[in-house]
């Protein structure tokens, strides 16, 4: 599908906390709105509406309401543990340390110890089996800050069965804003891949490691928790993509904020340059957008530079 190309020409400067943000001239000449056609109707419970909400600013907007049970349906989810130390890399998902990807099979969920340098970590029996949480109380378990004593030292994995019935609920704004202050990413997500699946903000992985427990991400870079059922922690190339006629990087998603996310390298492989702290920058096509991370990054964006909407998770 085609990404819409309709100019929005922001007249006035956009006042945040007191102070008035200028943007670029390419910024207020190419700002894109967001376009429902790009994502996967039918990953969708309910079909896209337009609806007026309150965004994090006070103001009200018009917002596209997207209403997703956060599954994946053009991917596999998972697999996340191996359950024996012998298993091969097919049979595991990804964890990621200091920048870098490493496949969960066997022989690391065998060696964590060295990996880390901690003798505590003992994720499998003598058997060679892997301690793997395969319930959902065991998974709920194992996922709580407080991890509970009979889950640690387990390689935690729950399941998209297990909340189906959840069903998160978007509100993006339709136009964009920009504004001067940047906004710190919270438990409420920070958008949305073109499936319906939750962007998330970095996994908590000092918590999970305190407790000796691993929560390994599958190829596509997701994992499953209580709160958000399947969501997304690392772009992976797994997931739709929206191609670019000059060769830009392809779009992946939306954020909160309604600013586009673009994966990290156009096509010809270049990495994309000059982004801020959030990581996003400006071109005169797209006007203001974001790229995600590196897979091992833990960190698809840091924070959100427009006037946000809003993420619901109803259990």
């Amino acid at each position: 599908m085609k990404l819409s190309r309709h100019t929005f020409f922001l007249i006035l400067c956009y006042c945040s906390l007191g102070s008035c943000g200028t943007p670029t001239k390419a910024l207020k000449e190419a700002v894109q709105p967001v376009d429902p056609s790009n994502f996967i109707q039918e990953n969708l419970l309910q079909k896209i509406e337009k609806v007026k909400h309150k965004l994090s600013d006070g103001t009200k907007a018009d917002c596209y309401k997207i209403v997703t049970n956060s599954q994946a349906h053009e991917h596999p989810m998972g697999p996340w543990c191996p359950n024996h130390i012998e298993d091969s890399k097919e049979k595991g998902g990804i964890w990621f340390d200091k920048g870098k990807v490493y496949d969960v099979d066997g022989h690391f969920i065998s060696n964590i110890g060295a990996f880390y340098a901690d003798s505590k970590w003992k994720l499998y029996n003598e058997d060679g089996s892997i301690k793997v949480t395969k319930t959902q109380e065991a998974c709920e378990g194992a996922a709580k800050p407080n991890v509970e004593d009979i889950y640690k030292n387990h390689c935690v994995e729950c399941q998209p069965s297990f909340y189906k019935d959840h069903i998160t609920t978007y509100f993006i704004p339709v136009n964009p804003i920009y504004q001067s202050r940047s906004s710190k990413l919270g438990r409420d997500g920070l958008g949305l891949a073109f499936n319906g699946v939750n962007f998330d903000p970095p996994a908590p992985t000092d918590a999970i490691l305190k407790a000796h427990t691993l929560a390994p991400l599958d190829d596509c870079g997701g994992h499953v928790n209580p709160h958000a059922g399947y969501h997304y922690h690392a772009v992976t190339g797994c997931t739709k993509e929206v191609l670019q006629k000059d060769g830009h990087a392809p779009m992946i998603g939306y954020a909160l904020d309604g600013f586009g996310i673009f994966a990290l390298y156009d096509q010809s492989g270049n990495k994309a340059q000059g982004l801020d702290d959030c990581g996003g920058h400006e071109d005169s096509i797209r006007g203001y957008h974001y790229h995600a991370g590196e897979p091992g990054s833990n960190q698809i964006i840091a924070c959100l530079n427009g006037s946000k909407g809003e993420m619901k998770v109803s259990h």
